[in-house]
């Protein structure tokens, strides 16, 4: 019955797409060509609302009982309806914000919460009163991460798709029913709308969908992998990494130039390899394997013993390192493991 719903949110998403692109037309909801901006032609950006409405006939048609399932979607709603305000008029960052955290604590008051992990030793940690400001500050995170990652056609709806469908396989495998229906049908969903946003796109999600996919993959995340062991906690966040990664970098690197840490730039990840010469497609198809190395990491690191895992962080760290300096990510003379090569091969 799970893959009927995938199916039938692919389908709707296919069909639904063009009839908002033109409804954002008409409306005025367009992205308009800048020195940030990729594009060099107006652009219609309402296309996330194709991919919610698509989830929305799903979820009415498909969704098994559960006592997180109206939560979730009353939360998304309240996301979407920031979205689409701030696709019309562009709100400010302190009422987009604001939205993102109204949508969390609807989930929490729902019960979608972290309250403690068991460790790798025996014995658990409770969060206490923390669970709460650590589960809001987790989806806020990742809803502004995914929104992060929108920067070129087709990017940020292919690296949540990967999300996804890793997140629904692990969710299978553990037998969650929930997030296995929620991750397919929003799979199908943001599949269906990828057919008209990869290059050359034809339509933008906008706010709307970049926000609406970073909230429901933090939450079902967080429903998949809730009070579980420590090792297990990492698992959303290997899923994640590229998302995460580079809004994590794009702080640090703002923080070196003594920039605000949410000021605008164009050195995230996809500008980067744009720069070194990779084509629109290309940059986008490499970050799509980055993603996809991330999320089979999470899925070998589920099943891995406490020394595999560890050795499967390290190595992953190191790749992360290498692609940091590599794209001048932080810096373009921050190169410390490649100027130690360089000058060992020297010495050599």
């Amino acid at each position: 019955m799970e893959y009927k719903a995938l199916l039938f949110c692919f389908l709707a998403s296919i069909f639904i797409t063009p009839v908002i692109k033109k409804v954002a037309m008409k409306i005025g909801a367009v992205d308009q060509p800048s020195e940030r901006k990729v594009h060099a032609r107006i652009m219609p950006r309402l296309g996330g609302l194709a991919i919610f409405i698509s989830f929305a006939l799903g979820f009415l048609l498909f969704f098994p009982e559960s006592s997180y399932a109206w939560p979730v979607f009353a939360g998304a709603v309240v996301i979407v309806i920031t979205g689409v305000l701030d696709d019309l008029i562009q709100l400010s960052p302190i009422y987009k914000a604001g939205g993102q955290i109204l949508a969390s604590f609807i989930v929490v008051l729902g019960g979608v919460k972290v309250e403690f992990i068991n460790l790798p030793f025996g014995g658990e940690f409770e969060f206490g009163y923390m669970s709460i400001p650590i589960t809001v500050l987790w989806i806020v995170g990742i809803t502004n991460a995914i929104n992060l990652v929108d920067g070129l056609d087709g990017l940020a709806a292919g690296v949540s798709a990967i999300a996804l469908l890793t997140i629904s396989a692990l969710a299978i495998s553990i037998g969650n029913v929930f997030v296995v229906y929620a991750g397919l049908i929003m799979f199908g969903s943001t599949l269906g709308f990828l057919l008209y946003n990869f290059y050359p796109a034809k339509i933008f999600m906008g706010d709307t969908g970049a926000m609406f996919l970073g909230f429901m993959i933090s939450v079902l995340s967080l429903l998949g992998f809730k009070n579980v062991t420590f090792y297990s906690f990492i698992i959303p966040i290997l899923i994640l990494g590229v998302p995460i990664s580079d809004t994590l970098l794009a702080i640090v690197r703002r923080r070196i130039q003594k920039k605000s840490w949410c000021a605008p730039d164009k050195s995230h990840l996809h500008h980067c390899l744009l720069r070194l010469g990779y084509s629109h497609p290309q940059a986008v198809l490499m970050i799509y394997a980055m993603s996809a190395l991330f999320s089979l990491a999470a899925l070998f690191f589920s099943q891995a013993t406490m020394f595999g895992s560890i050795m499967m962080m390290v190595v992953l760290l190191l790749i992360v390192e290498l692609i940091v300096e590599m794209t001048g990510l932080i810096d373009q003379s921050y190169r410390p493991i490649l100027n130690w090569i360089k000058g060992y091969r020297y010495k050599r």
